[in-house]
């Protein structure tokens, strides 16, 4: 048990880490929460709150994932390496690519409902 709750609080402190250093976590944290109040606001399905919830669970755990590989690659080396650069630049690609998904999906999930509302 006390190896699990250790995991769990290494867990939450690379999470705290991540969050004071700012930057695109911040921000995609803040779009998340804004889209759950604007999906209570709009009183959506179950299965939406399952999409909305993946949409931004996936992104702000990619944009982690990301974070990790760019402070691994700069303890490495600052110098300038092709290696390091591409491997920066796919995990920065597959954050976006998440993103533009869950964009649109959050379009979808939304945009109906907005609609709506000015009917």
């Amino acid at each position: 048990m006390k190896k699990t709750a250790k995991r769990f609080y290494h867990a939450a402190a690379g999470i705290k880490t991540h969050f004071k250093k700012g930057g695109n976590f911040r921000i995609q944290l803040t779009i998340g929460m804004l889209s759950i109040l604007l999906g209570a606001l709009l009183n959506i399905n179950i299965h939406e709150w399952l999409f909305l919830t993946l949409f931004i669970a996936g992104v702000l755990a990619l944009e982690t994932t990301n974070s990790s590989i760019e402070a691994l690659c700069d303890t490495v080396t600052l110098e300038n390496n092709e290696g390091i650069k591409n491997s920066k630049d796919l995990s920065a690609g597959a954050v976006l690519l998440f993103s533009i998904g869950a964009f649109i999906g959050g379009i979808i999930i939304f945009l109906p409902k907005i609609w709506a509302l000015f009917r």
